[in-house]
């Protein structure tokens, strides 16, 4: 039964999110294999026992112990697997991976660049997602930001959440020596690990650029130029929220606040189970969260 059970979840999983899986960082798509091998494992091995007409040669008490621990097993596996299903990109979304006119996207296993073609990049900007959102989801918007000639990375977060990179932009930064000055950005909780990586490298990031989000800690007695771009209308990164933020930012931040914006408008992903009812148009209000980013840019 529970081999059935990891191996059911395990297919089903990947059949409800297979486009998202093939397109985001591989870990996802390897431990789901990785449930679905368990399960007939354990499928195979509940059928030679009972050919062999005999239970394992453990005492009871073991018996016991070990069904216990394989259904406590079972069930934060499933529930784990259950909540990190991923939000997918609309597919306008998806439709931007092939490029827009001035910039390149080039995809891999781990990062989606957006390369501007008219001119050199000297500014880059690492984004990271939020938690649980196809990285696709942000490309038109990053597209905009990466014609004023920006280097755009998104990172491809193991399982979709960003404590699982919280030191990707490194490698990033360290293999694009032609950039002059960088930025790291993120949406909700991407913007939390984004905060944190800038906060300790304030040798080689100038930049912050929070999504719907707030610092991981106080970044208050730093160089870092910092906007803030909020929805007010935001079920999930409160108005409320951001204002408790103010404390830990530089004094020179700068917040915007998009009035009517809720979570889901910073990214193309559709819906978000928790966040408030927008009053302006998705268009709308991403413009706005466009143009405060690259205000902030064009500052570095």
């Amino acid at each position: 039964m529970l081999g059935v059970v990891w191996l059911v979840t395990a297919i089903v999983l990947a059949a409800a999110s297979w486009s998202v899986l093939v397109a985001g960082h591989p870990a996802h798509l390897v431990t789901l294999g990785v449930v679905a091998l368990v399960g007939l494992l354990l499928i195979v091995r509940a059928l030679r026992l009972r050919r062999r007409s005999r239970a394992p040669s453990r005492g009871p008490a073991l018996r016991v112990v070990g069904r216990v621990l394989a259904a406590l097993a079972t069930v934060v596996t499933v529930v784990a697997l259950v909540y990190l299903r991923p939000f997918s990109a609309t597919p306008d979304a998806i439709a931007a991976m092939a490029g827009a006119p001035g910039v390149r996207v080039v995809d891999s296993p781990t990062q989606i660049a957006l390369e501007p073609q008219n001119q050199p990049a000297a500014r880059g900007l690492v984004f990271q997602p939020g938690a649980r959102v196809d990285p696709r989801a942000y490309v038109p918007l990053l597209t905009q930001v990466s014609r004023g000639g920006v280097l755009v990375v998104i990172v491809k977060q193991p399982f979709d959440i960003g404590f699982t990179a919280i030191g990707a932009p490194g490698p990033i930064i360290a293999a694009h020596p032609e950039v002059r000055s960088w930025a790291l950005a993120g949406h909700s909780l991407g913007g939390v690990v984004a905060s944190s990586f800038a906060g300790g490298h304030l040798d080689t990031v100038q930049g912050l650029v929070l999504w719907a989000s707030y610092p991981l800690g106080s970044l208050a007695d730093t160089s870092l130029k910092v906007a803030s771009i909020s929805g007010t209308n935001d079920g999930l990164a409160t108005p409320a929220d951001i204002d408790a933020s103010r404390p830990d930012l530089p004094g020179s931040t700068v917040f915007t606040p998009v009035k009517g914006s809720v979570h889901a408008f910073f990214g193309d992903y559709g819906p978000q189970p928790g966040d408030g009812t927008p009053s302006v148009s998705r268009d709308k209000a991403q413009q706005q969260i466009v143009a405060a980013t690259v205000t902030l840019m064009q500052s570095l």
